[in-house]
């Protein structure tokens, strides 16, 4: 339906957020991020051919993503239900600490969930624009449309700034860092001279620095990927004016990635 704008819509955060071009940046600080807790990371290195076939993985869980934020309301249940199909085959037992893992297990399912909005709003603040409390706010609060559609209770969803950080607290004794775990941010850090990911070094580099710029510093020390504030410092300044420009390296030389046509005709769809 031509007045369907789906779960979200225009006058959203959600649609200011994650329609931006360095939302690319925060989805590779979730993937840093979420493999620390140790039950998604088991699903991962289990179940996932992300070393064979890092940009199908990537390209998926974008396509995603642009799904559930631009697309219809039969859009986005169209892609959720494809997830939950997926997801329903990834079980087994954490060697780490000898626990079942489900990727349907919700408690899973919101970790990754917020560790996903948390990265696209604060890659959005570093290097997009200026996102008021009122807004960051609003932003959190919208979330739970999207993390409803894979059966997370929206009550469970932190729905403000405070919340989130009273869930980041409450994760923080969850999580650690495994072997599986070192393999897989070390794989976003440096990604492998693959003939895939070859013409993509230096794009994908910049990108992760600008990552992990904006990862919290004790998540940083946890991971081993700690570096001085001022690296910090000149990774947002020269990444930032790019992004602003919509000149990040990564998107300039790698459109494959960027789903910028996908974006374009669900927003048309959608207007």
């Amino acid at each position: 339906m031509a007045d369907d704008v789906g779960l979200f819509g225009p006058g959203s955060v959600t649609w200011k957020v994650v329609g931006h071009p360095v939302a690319l940046v925060g989805g590779l600080r979730a993937l840093i991020l979420q493999s620390l807790h140790p039950l998604a990371m088991a699903g991962v290195a289990q179940h996932s051919d992300y070393k064979a076939r890092s940009l199908d993985r990537l390209r998926r869980t974008s396509l995603y993503v642009v799904a559930t934020t631009f697309g219809d309301t039969a859009t986005a249940h169209e892609a959720a239900a494809r997830v939950k199909r997926m997801h329903a085959k990834v079980k087994g037992t954490d060697p780490v600490t000898g626990r079942p893992y489900s990727a349907a297990d919700p408690d899973t399912q919101l970790w990754v969930h917020c560790v996903e909005i948390h990265s696209l709003m604060a890659a959005y603040r570093a290097y997009g624009g200026r996102l008021s409390a009122e807004e960051q706010d609003t932003y959190i609060a919208e979330s739970a449309r999207s993390a409803a559609l894979l059966d997370i209770d929206p009550a469970d969803v932190p729905s403000c700034t405070a919340e989130m950080r009273e869930y980041w607290d409450r994760m923080r004794p969850e999580l650690c860092v495994s072997e599986s775990a070192r393999e897989a941010i070390d794989f976003v850090l440096h990604p492998p001279m693959t003939r895939e990911l070859l013409p993509l070094q230096l794009p994908l580099r910049v990108t992760a620095a600008a990552a992990v710029a904006i990862t919290p510093r004790y998540l940083r020390r946890m991971a081993g990927i700690d570096r001085p504030g001022l690296i910090d410092t000149a990774t947002v300044a020269a990444v930032r004016p790019a992004a602003q420009a919509l000149t990040l390296p990564l998107l300039r030389n790698a459109p494959q990635l960027v789903l910028g046509s996908e974006v374009a005709e669900m927003r048309a769809r959608a207007a």
